[in-house]
């Protein structure tokens, strides 16, 4: 029986359990599990983290340590558009903390956070190799450079 989640529709099931199905047998194979799982639903829930244990005749606690240790797995949910600021030396220098605070204000999102209408998630990041960009920002996999407190919000607003 599948568990109730609210982030969970009817149609996601059938992948997810065509995986736990497809990889039961399979030793190993978590981290492809979850992988496809969180690319279902986007991120891994506690339910579902449950559910999957269960199909895989896993201990909960593997399961959770392993979501829990890799970074590529999500236990809270996500935005439609990941904004990384890059806070390295140049970017800092350049202003990069305006430029946070201002997405913050603007969209209720705290760094590391998401927020409330999923529309965001915002993560600061040590560096993001483009220095003669700064400051800079990418947002899901497009590079903005010289980006500044005053044109940060009219370059989000692209993304609905």
């Amino acid at each position: 029986m599948h568990p109730d989640h609210p982030d969970i529709t009817a149609d996601m099931w059938s992948p997810i359990d065509e995986s736990i199905h497809k990889n039961r047998p399979v030793p190993g194979s978590i981290i492809t599990v979850l992988r496809q799982c969180q690319d279902v639903v986007g991120y891994l829930p506690v339910e579902l983290l449950d559910y999957i244990s269960e199909g895989m005749n896993l201990p909960s606690s593997d399961v959770y340590g392993v979501a829990s240790f890799y970074s590529l797995f999500s236990m809270e949910p996500k935005g439609r558009h990941t904004i990384k600021l890059c806070l390295g030396t140049a970017c800092y220098v350049k202003g990069i903390k305006e430029v946070m605070s201002r997405v913050e204000n603007q969209y209720q999102v705290k760094e590391g956070g998401t927020s409330e209408d999923r529309r965001f998630t915002l993560q600061g990041v040590r560096c993001l190799g483009a220095c003669g960009l700064a400051p800079v920002m990418v947002v899901n996999q497009d590079t903005h450079g010289d980006v500044s407190s005053d044109k940060i919000i009219n370059l989000l607003e692209e993304y609905k």
